[in-house]
């Protein structure tokens, strides 16, 4: 799935007043990471319980998201999750971009996901 082959169809897919749509992009995290879907914001989500090593066995997709959300954040402890490796590991591949813990259980970083794709969408 590429950009065109979404823009050709949405305007019959979704209402008018749709401000916003979240595309997952399923699978490995190998082949969709280059893929262009067009999108306003991108995204690349990991788990506490995948480990902190994801950036680097996946560089092109930690490196090409504007947004790293780090899900399971209360389970960091029971996983022995190095949550300073993995930010070193994501630093390396994308300088800069924001890095941000989540929990469902918690609710750390709630709210974070919309709030970014909301502005990026004006």
């Amino acid at each position: 799935m590429e950009a065109d082959m979404l823009a050709g169809h949405l305007h019959d897919w979704l209402p008018d007043a749709t401000r916003l749509l979240f595309v997952e992009n399923v699978g490995n995290l190998v082949c969709p990471a280059s893929y262009d879907l067009g999108e306003s914001l991108r995204v690349v989500l990991a788990s506490v319980t995948e480990g902190e090593d994801k950036p680097l066995k996946y560089p092109t997709a930690f490196g090409l998201a504007q947004l790293v959300l780090v899900t399971k954040s209360d389970l960091a402890g029971p996983a022995a999750f190095d949550e300073a490796a993995f930010r070193s590991h994501v630093e390396r591949v994308n300088p800069g971009v924001d890095v941000v813990l989540t929990s469902v259980r918690t609710g750390e970083g709630a709210g974070v996901l919309v709030d970014r794709a909301l502005a990026a969408a004006e």
